[in-house]
C-alpha cells in the first residue's frame, strides 16, 4: 500500500447561504489525508496515519474517508485517534509494518508542532531503508513561531527523503533566493533520488539523482480553486511511480528520463482536475483515463 502519514482537519470555505449572508462551508482537508484520499480514488491502496479527533468534525472526517478507525486491518485508511487535544499523531516503535507499504509519505501542519515533529522524525527514520519515503513540507507561515529552527527541521525531514517535493511558494519560504539546481545537488548528497518543484499554471520543474533536470507542463485548465492541487500532484506521482514498479526498497533510482516524464505529466493532468472544482476534492480514475492510458503506454 502507499501510507500518508499526518495532519487531517477541515477547512471552511466561503459561500453564500440561502438568505444571501456570508457562510462559511465546512469540507474536508488536510494535506496527508488528502493525499491517501487521492491515491485511493485512483484505485491503488491506501492509508492513512494522524490524528483524528471524536468531535462533530472528526465524524465528518471519517464520513468523508469513508473508512473504518483505529487501524483495522483491511480498512483503506488507517486512522489513529487524536489524545489529550494535542495535534498530530503518536507513534510507537513497530507498530506499522514499513516493509509493507510501496512509500511513506509525510509532511505539511503536523510538522509545524515540535511534538508531533518529533513523532513523525521517529517513524521515518524507523521507515528509512525500507521502504520509499515522500515528503512535502507543505509550509503554513501562521503556524510558525521560529522560522529558523523550522527550516532546520524541514531540512532534516527533507534529507531523510527519497521524494521530495515543494511548491514554488514554499521553495521560496525555506530557501529564499537559491537555486533550485543547486539545492537538488545538496539533497542527492544526503541521499535523496528525486526532487520536485511545482510552479502552479506554469509547469514542474523535477531533478533525478542520475537522470537529471525534466521540466513538464501543466495542462491548461478553468481554474475555480487551487486548494489541493498540491496534493492531488503528490497521490497521483506516488500513484503513477507505484504502477510502473518504481518504488519500494530502492528501485527510484533506476527509473528512466522517458518514465519519470509520463509520471509526471500524469501527476500534472491529475492536479488539473482538482483545480476545476472546489475545494481539496482529488479526481478518481474514472475521470483521468486518458491520462492513464498515457501513464502506462
Amino acid at each position: 500500500m502507499l501510507l500518508s502519514c499526518g495532519d487531517a482537519l477541515i477547512d471552511f470555505l466561503p459561500a453564500k447561504s440561502a438568505d444571501v449572508r456570508d457562510a462559511l462551508v465546512p469540507v474536508v482537508g488536510g494535506s496527508c489525508l488528502n493525499v491517501a484520499i487521492g491515491i485511493a480514488r485512483l484505485g491503488a491502496p491506501a492509508g492513512f496515519v494522524g490524528g483524528i479527533s471524536t468531535d462533530l468534525f472528526g465524524r465528518i472526517i471519517v464520513d468523508h474517508a469513508g473508512v473504518r478507525s483505529h487501524g483495522r486491518r483491511g480498512a483503506a485508511l488507517r486512522l489513529l485517534r487524536r489524545r489529550h487535544g494535542r495535534p498530530g499523531m503518536t507513534y510507537r516503535q513497530g507498530s506499522i509494518p514499513f516493509a509493507e507499504a510501496d512509500a511513506i509519505h509525510f509532511g505539511s501542519t503536523t510538522l509545524a508542532d515540535v511534538r508531533a515533529a518529533g513523532q513523525t522524525l521517529a517513524l521515518v527514520e524507523d521507515a528509512r531503508g525500507a521502504t520509499t519515503i515522500s515528503f512535502d513540507p507543505n509550509c503554513r507561515p501562521d503556524l510558525i513561531d521560529d522560522k529558523a529552527e523550522y527550516v532546520r527541521r524541514m531540512d532534516r525531514f527533507a534529507a531523510c527523503a527519497d521524494i521530495v517535493r515543494l511548491s514554488d511558494s514554499d521553495f521560496a519560504f525555506l530557501n529564499g533566493e537559491s537555486d533550485p539546481a543547486g539545492k537538488a545537488k545538496a539533497l542527492f548528497a544526503a541521499g535523496t533520488v528525486l526532487f520536485v518543484i511545482t510552479r502552479g499554471a506554469r509547469c514542474a520543474w523535477a531533478w533525478h539523482r542520475h537522470e537529471g533536470m525534466i521540466e513538464v507542463s501543466a495542462p491548461p485548465v478553468e481554474v475555480v480553486d487551487t486548494v489541493g492541487a498540491g496534493d492531488s500532484f503528490q497521490a497521483a506521482l506516488l500513484f503513477a511511480l507505484r504502477a510502473m514498479n518504481r518504488i519500494g526498497a530502492g528501485p527510484l533510482t533506476r527509473i528512466s528520463a522517458a518514465e519519470l516524464r509520463r509520471a509526471l505529466t500524469f501527476a500534472a493532468a491529475c492536479a488539473a482536475v482538482t483545480c476545476s472544482r472546489p475545494g481539496a476534492d482529488p479526481p478518481r480514475l474514472s475521470e483521468v483515463g486518458a491520462a492513464v492510458a498515457a501513464l502506462t503506454g
